[in-house]
């Protein structure tokens, strides 16, 4: 599986957070991934494997 998100990328998990929102940015990419709540900014950090688990598709690409 090809992943085509990268830092600044706007990701929707399957799961929504307790705010209500399911969409997140990726703020940080390494062995786990950082991502940040777009609705309340909370954030949370997943292994790799975990987020491609988690991640249901990439909403926005972040192109510099």
């Amino acid at each position: 599986m090809k992943n085509n998100y990268e830092i600044g990328s706007i990701v929707e998990m399957k799961k929504n957070h307790p705010c209500g929102s399911n969409k997140f940015k990726v703020i940080r990419i390494g062995v786990d991934i950082k991502i940040s709540c777009e609705n309340c900014g909370r954030t949370i950090m997943l292994s790799r494997m975990d987020f491609n688990k988690k991640m249901k598709k990439v909403l926005e690409v972040q192109n510099d």
